[in-house]
């Protein structure tokens, strides 16, 4: 096995997580990673050995994801954690499990330009500089993304009712008077 399938294999797991995280279905998050990975390949030539494999994967997901999804729709969010973190999560802290699903939930209502730089900064672990590549944008959006996904986050999982959606569909936060 070459070094670069070997270094594609590694990156499998984060790359489904992100995948669930995107779409919320295992079977199109295992068809965006299949996907993905079938274009790595396809395009192993163009990756330098030494570079961030793992920011021109993420790269290639959203490129791939964006094709896709090319539509307004917004999908939900699922987090994907490993079988021994769900285990863990059951049986020491109930309270989690419920907090996890109320953070998929608020998550979900997002727009997809925050939560995917919620999801690749907070969830994955990448710099901005990395985040900023992959998604195609400058450094200087991702921040302002993480900063207003992250003050969306506060004011959705500290609300008792959820917001009505407006005309658009979009969700609108409702402002204490």
């Amino acid at each position: 096995m070459s070094e670069f399938h070997s270094l594609l294999e590694a990156e499998i797991s984060r790359l489904r997580r992100y995948a669930r995280a995107l779409v919320r279905d295992a079977d199109r998050a295992d068809d965006l990673v299949q996907d993905t990975l079938i274009r790595a390949l396809a395009k192993q030539h163009l990756w330098i050995p030494g570079t961030n494999l793992r920011a021109w994967l993420f790269t290639l997901m959203h490129n791939q994801h964006v094709n896709n999804v090319r539509r307004p729709a917004r999908d939900s969010v699922e987090i994907d954690a490993d079988d021994n973190s769900q285990q863990l999560i059951a049986t020491t802290d109930p309270t989690a499990s419920c907090q996890l699903r109320e953070l998929e939930k608020a998550l979900a209502r997002l727009r997809q330009e925050e939560r995917e730089v919620i999801l690749l900064v907070g969830l994955e672990g990448l710099r901005y500089d990395e985040t900023a590549e992959i998604l195609g944008v400058p450094i200087g959006t991702v921040r302002s993304r993480l900063f207003r996904g992250r003050e969306a986050l506060r004011k959705l999982l500290d609300m008792e009712e959820p917001p009505a959606p407006t005309v658009r569909g979009e969700i609108e936060i409702a402002q204490a008077a």
